[in-house]
């Protein structure tokens, strides 16, 4: 367990385990526009996703994976910016609440606090604490990724870990970090209920106090016998106070110069040198260094959590990997797992890419041995919490245009104003931001009751629960952001059911390409027949109605249907279990981010083609008959 995680690993857990779980309110909405909050635009679609998606990473468990898909590379920019700026304010309510709450003000390790951080460094081990564990304060350090900037390098997959290193030792500065290399320790956890956070390092006082000793008592018998009129022709006791002070001396300064050598060499400097070393690149134990310097980050963040008394979550935002050869894109993944290796690393990567492009690079490489060259299957092995962004709705579309047609003078002075009213606390934005408490309070009974039902056995739906850790651990984070995007896009007055969403996330886990097609199937039939009324029919029977034609495209779309589970359990579930019909499908649809939507779109264009195919098919055909009727 992470020192900074709370007891139940993850707070929407604690949530569900019971109320000392319960997350706070949402902050209010900011929609980006600068507009003062008493005249606040509602905010689109997808301010809703993203806000919900920063939500549920504040509670989390890490390390995790997110796998934050989108077609259009300048779109996920944006929704990019959006989660990071709602994390922010996230992380700003959290300190005020627990400021309020009466906590220790946290300290930063700079300026007075560096000394105190030195000290602490220098003298005394870490101890988590049960009143560490429930702090909720936390701090987001946030990493740009951009793989087309080390697109060129042999090593693509050190460009993350030394971008990596880097931002940490620049966040925290140097010198904490060189000193921490030499003498400091991983916190360890407190016996009982202590409150004791600091513990003084006796061996370490001893060992220093005793050298300081040694040193003077050989420098005073030097001094002796150089000065004392008498002693001066005793060599013995010259042999002795040289050895000792230089011994002592000796020892000091290779703490001394150890903690210098860290200071000037940065890790990105030795990760550099040992991918640029023939020697080391060859062995075995070169990936072992690697993580051993990614350890001793873990480690260090761990003791800065500790002393700056809130929880950090480093965020790694990993993009424009579709820009790059195959070979570099199964590299980031290896660099990624490195640094995912260790159980207690607190680092989110929000991996911004496009499925679509990415899976037939991974396809390309020899990473996919044993996954029968399936890029889905290693993608889902990758990211423990998938979130597919649907297509841009109408109020998204709109601001969008807005933005592009106005001047460049005009978004700076909307960003301005945007400033000055978050500098005045935004007495008058209460009315906004009461809708998202009201939908977060409402989240939190949502969720209690979804996990209640996986964790029933005597319910129907924990008897679909994969066998497999982490296609868990993935329906378990996607659900919370599910209920939520419910909760908010409906403002709570659906008919739709805790117990139900919880079985569509784990329809859409455990079939993803039945359910894709069946979705594409609906879709299509509501284009080429608008005035047809479909609501009322099940999503099994229109399955049943466009399997035929599913099984003739099963060889181009073979590997999307490797993902399926039990064909049998699919035919359970939507025809007895769940039988979801067509308004819920749509109205899920909207919500539904752990479906790859790729997959739906290939699924459109292969359909379209086949039907253009039989289309140009059926006039030669009759074509021919014609002479042999006449």
């Amino acid at each position: 367990m992470s020192p900074g995680m709370s007891p139940g690993g993850c707070e929407e857990c604690e949530a569900w385990l019971g109320p000392g779980g319960a997350p706070g309110p949402c902050p209010p909405g900011a929609t980006g526009t600068g507009a003062a909050p008493e005249h606040q635009e509602p905010p689109t679609e997808d301010d809703v996703y993203c806000r919900c998606l920063s939500r549920t990473l504040c509670h989390t468990a890490t390390p995790v994976t997110v796998g934050f898909y989108a077609p259009c590379g300048h779109r996920l920019e944006s929704l990019l910016a959006k989660v990071t700026a709602f994390m922010r304010e996230e992380m700003a309510q959290r300190e005020a609440a627990e400021l309020l709450r009466g906590q220790r003000k946290p300290r930063s390790p700079h300026g007075w606090g560096l000394l105190v951080a030195l000290w602490l460094l220098a003298f005394y081990e870490p101890v988590v604490t049960e009143g560490h564990l429930r702090r909720k304060n936390l701090e987001f350090i946030f990493i740009r990724f951009s793989a087309w900037e080390f697109a060129g390098c042999d090593k693509l997959w050190a460009g993350l870990v030394t971008t990596l290193c880097h931002h940490i030792r620049q966040h925290f500065g140097a010198l904490p970090l060189s000193v921490f290399h030499v003498l400091g320790s991983r916190p360890r956890f407190a016996s009982g209920f202590s409150q004791r956070e600091w513990i003084l390092k006796t061996g370490t006082c001893l060992r220093l106090w005793g050298l300081l000793l040694v040193l003077a008592v050989g420098i005073g018998i030097l001094l002796v016998a150089l000065l004392v009129p008498g002693i001066k022709d005793h060599h013995a006791l010259k042999v002795v106070g040289s050895a000792a002070a230089s011994l002592s001396g000796s020892s000091l300064l290779l703490g001394a110069l150890s903690i210098l050598k860290n200071f000037l060499v940065s890790e990105k400097k030795k990760i550099e040198r040992l991918t640029n070393s023939d020697r080391f690149a060859g062995q075995l134990g070169f990936m072992s260094k690697i993580r051993g310097e990614v350890e001793v980050l873990v480690d260090f963040l761990a003791f800065m959590e500790v002393f700056e008394r809130r929880r950090l979550r480093v965020v790694l935002e990993i993009t424009s990997l579709d820009l790059c050869y195959p070979e570099k894109v199964a590299g980031v993944f290896n660099a990624m797992a490195t640094l995912l290796s260790d159980a207690n690393a607190p680092f989110i990567f929000l991996l911004a890419v496009d499925p679509s492009v990415i899976v037939p690079c991974l396809e390309q490489t020899g990473c996919m041995k044993g996954l029968a060259d399936n890029g889905y299957e290693y993608l889902n092995r990758a990211v423990s919490l998938p979130f597919s962004i649907p297509e841009t709705g109408a109020r998204s579309r709109l601001r969008s245009v807005e933005a592009a047609i106005q001047t460049r003078e005009d978004l700076m002075y909307r960003i301005i104003a945007g400033n000055v009213a978050k500098t005045r606390g935004g007495g008058g934005g209460a009315g906004a931001g009461a809708g998202w408490r009201e939908a977060d309070s409402e989240a939190v009974a949502w969720i209690h009751e979804a996990f209640r039902c996986l964790h029933d056995g005597s319910d129907v739906l924990s008897r679909y629960l994969p066998d497999n850790g982490a296609n868990v651990r993935r329906i378990v984070n996607t659900i919370p952001i599910t209920l939520r995007l419910l909760l908010h896009r409906s403002g709570g007055a659906g008919i739709l059911s805790p117990r139900a969403a919880a079985a569509w996330v784990v329809l859409a886990d455990r079939w993803p390409c039945r359910l894709s097609w069946t979705l594409q199937c609906l879709e299509d039939s509501g284009q080429s027949l608008p005035t047809a009324d479909s609501s009322g029919k099940s999503l099994w029977s229109i399955f049943q109605e466009n399997v035929g034609e599913l099984s003739a495209l099963r060889q181009p779309l073979g590997k999307v249907l490797s993902l399926d589970g039990d064909p049998e359990l699919f035919q359970a579930f939507l025809a007895h279990d769940f039988p979801f019909s067509a308004a819920e499908a749509r109205e899920f649809l909207a919500v539904t981010v752990n479906l790859d939507h790729s997959i739906r779109r290939q699924m459109g264009l292969l359909r379209g083609l086949d039907r253009l195919r039989k289309a140009a098919a059926a006039p030669v055909s009759r074509g021919v008959q014609c002479p042999s009727s006449q």
